[in-house]
């Protein structure tokens, strides 16, 4: 019998395991949540019917996945604070742009503790890692490798060897490619431990090579021209502004605005901000719990107010009625009430 003062010994930590995520969603919202830890929000900019699905192999160190979208998309937000991601673009159908430089040949997406920011064209696959910030720090120590600070607190595109590059984009493709023939081969603690060994040593022969792309003048400032009128566009919504006074905020006539936002986002003012006006909706549509309010409501708190426009806008970039993402909200039972704006129920 054990005495009071005797404790029993504590039982042994499970030991780590290899995990495999997969899902697939019609919805780019519902595909956010599928994406692990991950804190990132999307909003859908071309027009169509979304599909996206997201793979993730858990290794106790280092996480390997792959994402497909279909329709363009703006990705902000944080992979988790401490971690370091590394992403190769696969079989890339438009450009990739990232802070106003776009991804081609032997260059990366990389980013270490940083902020997300990047606009994906329609048919985007991305595969990569990420893993523990402080893992790539005490293994660049211990191999000497010295980490450019470029690449730190900001998405980056980075360019490096192309032979590191290639080895990797390689190893992806057969993780990928087992993950969908034979995923129980990643059971086994010595195949999913010979699997980290091997992402780390190709991931540590490709940091010695890094080269951050640097940005000529006119590409900064055409980046800063955008970035200064996104943020004026996402403000508050209770504060109502223009085209024309987002072009005299930045100083930029509507032209040359014009011109920038092709440039760093692939597409026009007009079309980025109706677009992600546009998502708001969505969202608060779904999230619209109180029966008072509708979506005449929702779509004038955003700056609409041609209705019937505005419903075919919706249907066109969503493929269904906002009546129906409405109806959809509500029969959600966990969903937040919205704010009610008034009495009258307004079907599109």
């Amino acid at each position: 019998m054990l005495s009071h003062d005797v404790k029993p010994p504590l039982s042994p930590d499970p030991p780590p395991v290899a995990a495999v995520l997969h899902s697939a969603s019609t919805d780019v919202d519902e595909h956010c949540k599928n994406l692990g830890r991950w804190r990132l929000s999307y909003d859908q900019i071309s027009a169509g019917p979304f599909a996206g699905s997201f793979t993730q192999l858990s290794l106790p160190r280092i996480e390997v996945f792959r994402e497909v979208t279909s329709q363009q998309v703006r990705q902000y937000g944080r992979l988790g604070s401490d971690s370091f991601g590394i992403g190769l673009p696969w079989q890339v159908g438009g450009e990739v742009n990232c802070n106003g430089t776009s991804v081609t040949g032997a260059q990366v997406i990389a980013c270490i503790d940083a902020e997300v920011d990047m606009c994906t064209p329609r048919g985007f696959e991305l595969r990569g890692a990420v893993m523990s910030a402080r893992l790539i720090e005490q293994l660049a120590a211990d191999f000497n490798v010295e980490l450019p600070r470029a690449v730190w607190n900001q998405l980056r595109v980075i360019e490096m060897d192309e032979a590191p590059v290639a080895r990797f984009r390689a190893l992806l493709a057969m993780i990928h490619d087992n993950l969908a023939k034979t995923p129980s081969a990643f059971d086994n603690p010595a195949a999913w431990r010979a699997l980290e060994d091997a992402l780390l040593v190709e991931i540590m022969d490709m940091l010695p090579t890094v080269r951050p792309c640097e940005l000529g003048r006119s590409a900064a400032a055409r980046r800063r021209t955008v970035a200064r009128a996104c943020e004026m566009m996402l403000a508050s919504d209770d504060r109502r502004v223009s085209i024309l006074d987002v072009c005299m905020a930045v100083g930029a006539s509507p032209r040359k605005l014009g011109y920038c936002f092709q440039e760093v986002l692939g597409t026009s003012p007009i079309h980025y901000w109706r677009a992600m006006r546009l998502n708001r909706v969505r969202r608060d549509l779904k999230r619209c719990y109180d029966p008072h309010s509708g979506v005449y409501d929702v779509a004038a708190r955003h700056g609409f107010w041609h209705f019937s426009q505005f419903s075919l806008d919706y249907k066109r970039h969503f493929c269904e009625l906002p009546s129906e993402t409405l109806r959809r909200g509500r029969a959600c039972k966990n969903a937040a009430p919205c704010r009610p704006q008034s009495n009258d129920d307004y079907d599109c």
